[in-house]
């Protein structure tokens, strides 16, 4: 199901709430219906504002949550858990931060072997995934276009992501999956919210 955008500014206040810890069990069932239930794979991303730096990123790419608590979830972790950043300081961050939310398509497996098989990917429509054992590394779509990768980049980047020689997509054991993403951010913290 399509996410339109009075979902998603919904969905992106529900992620300010769970991460203020304002969050009364349940309020938002009803508010958002059987689409807080579907289950979903979804990013909570935090940038500094104005400057845009990233300040949290964590999700849970596999539909294994339904999407309220999956949104609660990440918003959370993105928050206080992101290992590259110190936990956020509600009282004196929450107000200056852009919160950004990804809804993901389910991961297929792409059968990427070569420079032959880049045209599989769609820069700024595909993320990546990336396993080999027991690494795993993920990039959302957008992150190709902001930093102006080309496919074979995003394939290393992602090896990379994963604590993998950038050069892994190429070898046999090594699994790449594709998704999509339909992405939503607020433009200013606690402001309106449109569609990337």
């Amino acid at each position: 199901m399509k996410i339109n955008l009075k979902q998603a500014e919904f969905l992106i206040k529900l992620a300010r709430k769970a991460i203020y810890g304002d969050l009364k069990k349940d309020e938002y069932k009803k508010e958002i219906g059987p689409l807080y239930e579907e289950k979903r794979g979804i990013f909570v991303t935090l940038h500094c504002y104005p400057k845009k730096e990233l300040r949290g990123c964590v999700g849970i790419p596999y539909p294994t949550f339904p999407l309220g608590e999956a949104i609660i979830k990440a918003a959370k972790e993105s928050a206080f858990h992101d290992p590259r950043f110190k936990p956020l300081d509600i009282r004196e961050e929450l107000d200056k931060i852009i919160i950004e939310i990804s809804i993901l398509t389910v991961p297929k497996e792409a059968i990427i072997k070569n420079e032959n098989d880049l045209n599989k990917i769609k820069i700024g429509k595909d993320g990546l995934i990336i396993s080999k054992g027991y690494y795993s590394g993920l990039l959302l779509p957008q992150v190709a276009t902001e930093f102006n990768m080309q496919e074979k980049e995003f394939l290393e980047e992602t090896c990379r992501k994963a604590g993998l020689n950038k050069e892994a997509w190429k070898e046999k054991d090594c699994k790449i999956f594709k998704f999509q993403a339909q992405i939503f951010s607020e433009i200013e913290p606690n402001g309106k919210v449109k569609k990337k």
